[in-house]
């Protein structure tokens, strides 16, 4: 594990470094694990092309005439996120490796903004879904998934009990979970975590912007809406984000746990990454400074 730990990568004082074809090996990070909404009843259908599984910078289509279900997430308290404590449990017990990281933004991220993967042979009628969400992600930012071949470090997508990811790149085969619960929304929320970034209402100035519920909140649930100090990458607060909680998540009588302070908003959508979304996932891997590399 020493080995992981010297090639991470830290944005602290980070120098871009010009994406590559060649593999890379991403870094050792700190750990929690998240989840999303439960799939709704409605679906919508995505026609696909190809994709170039070895392609470093571009992430394309599934093949023609596969058809691509994307779950939309109604307002609702039962979330795939009551399963975290669960599949949580269940790594810690088998590996006790997991270390929360108390920050908004990991500072251990991968390198080159590339990030190898592997897919399980059991998620083979999902793998639309996940070209799905890697697109959602490298359609607006320097950030690229390619397929594993010899990297130390990559993440491995494998089926779960909910949707879970440790957050930042941690070093080896790095495991996200994937449940047939979870919609694509969700699976785009967990490689998010996995890129480095926490829960939206987590951020230690959201007192400003919302108002925690702590009486309405599942007994047992509440940690998971602490504050947690750390790197916001000077971005503004975000009530769209795909990383913020909805109003009724962890309800144990279906009462809202958080409130908005700026009245009616939409919040805990998992449908695409909000503008300050990209702007966060650019800013945390240098985007702007790499393209001037290129």
């Amino acid at each position: 594990m020493w080995l992981l730990v010297f090639i991470c990568v830290s944005t602290a004082g980070a120098v871009p470094i010009k994406p590559s074809q060649d593999a890379t090996t991403p870094a050792t990070g700190n750990v929690t694990v998240i989840s999303d909404v439960l799939q709704s009843a409605s679906t919508e259908s995505l026609k696909a092309g190809d994709i170039p599984l070895n392609d470093t910078h571009n992430v394309t289509s599934p093949a023609p005439g596969v058809t691509v279900s994307i779950m939309l997430d109604p307002p609702q308290r039962v979330s795939a996120e009551t399963l975290e404590e669960l599949q949580e449990d269940m790594i810690v017990q088998e590996g006790d490796i997991l270390v929360t990281e108390d920050r908004n933004a990991v500072e251990t991220l991968w390198p080159d903004a590339i990030v190898p993967y592997t897919i399980s042979a059991e998620l083979a009628d999902r793998v639309s879904n996940i070209y799905t969400a890697f697109r959602m992600i490298s359609d607006v930012t320097c950030i690229r998934f390619q397929q594993h071949t010899t990297e130390l470090n990559y993440l491995k997508f494998q089926n779960g009990k909910g949707c879970a990811s440790f957050v930042g790149c941690r070093g080896g085969a790095q495991t996200l979970y994937y449940a047939r619960s979870c919609s694509v929304g969700n699976l785009c929320h967990e490689i998010i975590h996995a890129l480095g970034l926490h829960h939206e209402h987590t951020r230690k100035d959201r007192d400003q912007y919302i108002t925690v519920q702590w009486q309405n909140i599942m007994p047992g649930r509440q940690k998971n809406f602490n504050k947690k100090r750390g790197n916001t990458l000077n971005l503004p607060y975000d009530l769209n984000s795909i990383m913020h909680y909805g109003q009724y998540f962890f309800s144990q009588d279906g009462s809202p746990t958080v409130l908005s302070k700026q009245g009616k908003v939409q919040m805990g959508q998992r449908t695409h990454l909000s503008q300050l979304d990209i702007q966060r996932l650019n800013r945390l891997y240098h985007c702007d400074e790499r393209a001037k590399t290129l």
